[in-house]
């Protein structure tokens, strides 16, 4: 339950599984300012919710661990409605207090755990009910807004979930306009772009240069100019306010260097030849593992262990040293590589644990500039990241 005391937010755990601990700087700050606030009224200690001013909730609720957000819809109708408002949200855009969270699965688990930015805590997302086809199947993540899209290949066809932060549920659809797998995606404030990829149906696999973009404030799908090639396990990257697609295979299987940008104000695509051309490209590997950080792109080349990157103005790329986790061993599959903030985060089979199915968990401050990149291990307080990674997407809230 949630008791408002002295208007200090006191929300106490009524989900089990939901294991979470608390951030003390956001605490902090909460207290602070709730009693600061307290002196405003004359009330007693204790203060039902809606008395309140809305504008002094939304403030002190800001600054409340987004992990515990949910348990307001309990409190009132008034809560709920803030909620479901998004208000909370904008507000700690506005403030300042977004911090960003890791949504991974790995192969053993049959739910997704939520990780802070340090993985110093951590909380499971509600079990998605969508059968056993689920965990078989091929599955993408895509973190937009305070959403995790997931879409999956099932025995029926191609499904999207969604799990909504603020509510702490999983919701059904909706549905692509073309649903597909193994496509590119990335995220840029409300919309989540989608390209290539590959449809199922009953003449068999098609693969297909078609794009949609999904809008979160409106939970809608819409088509926007298709790519100059069709690709299938490509990756996707915002980079100096373009949407770029990476690599990937054609219709024929064979791996493709180039890559393709998407100008949102002129709704056209301009075909970058050669993009991967230093890379060591096989057969069967994962789609390119890229990150970006302070407007500057970093790949990793898995068959080498390399880190690598690129200069968008001559379409080259360097080296930057040697990663420390396997990604040779599993040709990038499992492999986490991730941007948060101004560092590089990545997790995968360390070298350093041979004999151990414990992943390994790092992070870097990369520039450009450098001669050989440094990497900091990070220990996991937030539970064990065992096994192989499937997904793993991060969201800013």
């Amino acid at each position: 339950m949630i008791l408002i005391v002295g208007t200090i937010p006191i929300i106490l755990d009524m989900y089990d599984d939901s294991s979470s601990a608390s951030e003390g700087e956001e605490i902090g700050e909460t207290k602070e300012i709730a009693q600061s606030l307290a002196c405003l009224t004359s009330q007693n200690a204790y203060h039902v919710a809606p008395q309140l001013l809305y504008e002094l909730q939304v403030e002190i609720f800001a600054r409340v661990p987004c992990p515990e957000y949910w348990k307001l819809q309990f409190l009132n109708k008034q809560f709920s409605q803030l909620l479901k408002s998004s208000e909370i949200f904008r507000t700690r855009r506005e403030l300042g207090l977004v911090k960003p969270y890791f949504f991974m699965l790995s192969r053993s688990d049959r739910r997704w755990t939520m990780y802070d930015e340090d993985f110093k805590t951590s909380q499971r997302l509600p079990k998605l009910s969508s059968g056993v086809s689920f965990f078989s199947g091929d599955k993408e993540t895509t973190c937009v807004g305070t959403q995790l899209i997931v879409i999956w290949r099932s025995e029926e066809g191609i499904r999207v979930w969604r799990y909504e932060l603020a509510m702490h549920k999983w919701f059904k659809g909706p549905e692509m306009i073309t649903p597909r797998v193994m496509f590119a995606s990335a995220s840029h404030g409300t919309n989540a772009f989608f390209a290539g990829g590959f449809t199922i149906s009953k003449n068999g696999v098609e693969v297909v240069s078609i794009v949609e973009k999904y809008n979160t404030e409106t939970k809608t799908w819409a088509s926007i100019p298709p790519m100059h090639r069709r690709r299938k396990l490509c990756s996707g990257c915002f980079l100096r306010g373009k949407f770029y697609v990476i690599g990937g295979q054609n219709e024929n299987d064979e791996n493709l260097t180039c890559a393709e940008s998407y100008d949102e104000e002129t709704n056209s695509w301009e075909l970058i030849p050669n993009m991967l051309a230093d890379m060591s490209l096989s057969i069967s590997q994962a789609p390119p593992r890229i990150a970006v950080v302070n407007d500057t792109l970093y790949l990793l080349d898995t068959s080498l262990n390399e880190l690598r990157v690129y200069n968008v103005n001559t379409n080259t790329s360097k080296k930057l040293g040697t990663i420390p986790v396997m990604a040779h061993v599993t040709k990038g599959w499992g492999v986490v590589f991730k941007s948060v903030k101004d560092n590089l985060m990545l997790i995968g089979a360390s070298f350093n644990r041979l004999h151990s199915r414990k992943r390994g968990i790092y992070k870097s401050c990369p520039s450009p500039d450098m001669e050989e990149i440094h990497w900091e291990e990070i220990c996991c307080r937030g539970g064990s990241l065992n096994h192989y990674i499937l997904n793993c997407c991060v969201m800013l809230a």
